[in-house]
């Protein structure tokens, strides 16, 4: 064997223990260009051959370094082990300083807390889970680091998620096929969060809860119902909630997502003059109604407070609370006929036809409809890029 092939040996030792590890966390970070790629398969199979990759180039740099490292130059003596420091440097960038699951841990510690001995601000936005009579509230700035809480609300298992980069809060039924699973946060395609199930290594989609890789491939998590609202807006409804507490153990984290859950990203950029343009980053209502996506400009909607409009032969109306920051999503049927509503300076709901008073429960306080009801429809908050690239049909809505 000539020279050169047995340093052919150390060099495909480093090509095997790096290039895989440095391509897999490329593309399940947000580096610039990653996620536009279309690569979810090539990810997903990646990451099962990165460590086998790494064990056998380790192997064949061990190889080189007992046979032949003494042949080396004075030159080849001093560089090649600085290069293997490097591997070293280069399997804690991809192992450590930009693995999701160690960049945006669960919380070491999960309290909760009721109101009197709560701590989290009340303009602070939360998720809100209600079920068996037991409501629990999730503040985004936590959420927004750990991605993820598995909890149980109730009886009610529940897998609470949100993902910063789409600004998306989704909640679903850890329980697939009859058996409660743990899911880790493996990454980010799209700019958006992936969670893979520990029972069958499948990669989800938190946007949408698809399985886009593995075993249950094409399958759907179950979605739950939840509000997103400001505190103080989901204890009006929900006094006995209780309130998830910031973890101790990374209160620098939340620190780094302040006003996260109020200011756009177009209200921080000094040099846009119209503050109403569209961005990737611009937030949006989304609903489906009968398997057809609509989005609402939040910016635009802001201004109305109110809209009153139909998707897929549905009438709904959007609205927005007093506080700016919480807002809902209802059918607008009662009795077979569709109301349109008004919300006025105070906050006070009521139909056009019949000017009864409506709660943001959906319930009629007072008037004709006193006792009638109107139906939620689940909506999200969402950045406009998330919202069309996981929906790419949908109709949009702006004033």
């Amino acid at each position: 064997m000539k020279k050169l092939d047995k340093s052919g040996l150390f060099w495909t030792g480093v090509g095997l223990f790096v290039l895989p590890a440095l391509l897999h966390a490329y593309l399940l970070m947000p580096f610039p260009g990653s996620q536009d790629l279309n690569a979810f398969r090539v990810s997903f199979y990646l990451e099962k051959i990165v460590w086998p990759l790494r064990v056998a180039g380790g192997l064949l740099i061990l190889w080189y370094l007992v046979k032949y490292y003494r042949n080396n130059s004075r030159f080849g003596k001093i560089f090649k082990p600085l290069l293997l420091a490097a591997c070293i440097a280069s399997f804690y960038f991809t192992d450590v300083a930009y693995k999701a699951e160690k960049m945006f841990e669960e919380p070491q510690v999960i309290r909760f807390a009721a109101a009197k001995d709560n701590v989290v601000p009340g303009n602070f936005v939360v998720l809100g889970v209600e079920s068996d009579g037991v409501a629990k509230a999730y503040p985004l700035v936590y959420l927004g680091y750990h991605h993820k809480v598995q909890d149980n609300v109730g009886h009610l298992p529940v897998l609470v998620t949100y993902c910063t980069m789409c600004r998306t809060g989704r909640v679903y039924s850890p329980i697939i096929h009859g058996k409660r699973q743990n899911f880790r946060l493996v990454g980010a395609r799209h700019y958006n969060a992936i969670i893979e199930d520990e029972g069958t290594k499948t990669w989800w989609y938190q946007a949408t809860g698809n399985a886009a890789a593995g075993k249950l491939k094409g399958e759907h998590l179950t979605e739950l119902p939840y509000e997103q609202s400001t505190l103080k807006a989901w204890l009006t409804k929900h006094p006995n909630s209780l309130i998830l507490q910031p973890d101790q153990h990374y209160l620098s984290d939340y620190k780094d997502l302040a006003n996260y859950d109020r200011l756009q990203a177009v209200d921080k950029d000094s040099t846009l003059k119209n503050k109403d343009s569209l961005m990737r980053k611009s937030w949006m209502v989304g609903i489906i109604v009968n398997g057809q996506p609509k989005a609402y400009d939040w910016r635009h909607l802001f201004k109305k407070r109110i809209v009153n409009d139909e998707v897929s032969h549905t009438p709904l109306f959007v609205a927005i609370e007093k506080d700016s920051l919480t807002y809902h999503v209802f059918n607008s049927t009662v009795n077979g006929k569709a109301l349109h509503f008004n919300l006025d300076a105070a906050g006070i709901l009521t139909d056009q036809e019949t000017a009864s008073l409506w709660d943001w429960e959906g319930l009629s306080t007072a008037g004709a409809l006193k006792g009638s009801r109107v139906n939620k429809i689940q909506a999200y908050q969402e950045y406009w890029h998330s919202w069309k690239h996981f929906h790419p049909s949908t109709l949009f809505w702006k004033e």
